[in-house]
């Protein structure tokens, strides 16, 4: 089984309170991945809460975002549609919840043969989730769909995808 994780491609990344062009521009990408792939979807979902600003991470980034029920929360309409499952919600950068899922998944369901991540942003929660991945399933091929990610600045998104790289995690 090939999974497809979409990572949080959510309005407040594309066009919203952190989006930027590069974000708006993979979105027909990533739809055209998605309805393509021929596997398991799934998504994560950043979601915080109205005290984010309180947090560690609402102090190093302190614009407001992703708060859960609102707009900038939702995933974009048109890849949500794609979607069959609920997404995982993840406080923080990386999702141990997904980690414990796909390890789950791969010891009891079926052998996973390979996770491919795709969305945004490449130097924040793409790296994060495709380690923690690498972590809970260190003998499963991990790859990132570089045409299908954006991150903070095409410099962030470079570095990230080099980063990657040396951590034997596949550019594709």
């Amino acid at each position: 089984m090939d999974f497809l994780i979409v990572v949080d491609m959510q309005n407040d990344f594309i066009d919203g309170a952190l989006g930027t062009k590069e974000a708006v521009a993979i979105v027909p990408a990533v739809i055209d991945k998605i309805k393509n792939f021929k596997g398991k979807v799934i998504a994560t979902r950043d979601t915080h809460t109205e005290d984010y600003l309180n947090t560690q991470e609402g102090r190093n980034l302190p614009v407001k975002h992703c708060i859960e029920g609102s707009y900038g929360w939702e995933i974009q309409k048109d890849i949500a549609e794609l979607i069959s499952t609920e997404p995982f919600n993840k406080p923080t950068f990386g999702s141990q919840e997904l980690g414990e899922y796909l390890k789950k998944y791969d010891a009891n369901a079926e052998k996973i043969d390979s996770i491919t991540l795709i969305g945004l942003c490449t130097d924040i929660c793409v790296i994060s989730n495709a380690m923690l991945i690498k972590a809970f399933l260190p003998e499963v091929p991990v790859k990132v769909d570089a045409k299908c990610c954006a991150g903070v600045t095409p410099k962030a998104h470079e570095r990230a995808l080099g980063a990657m790289t040396s951590c034997q995690i596949e550019i594709v």
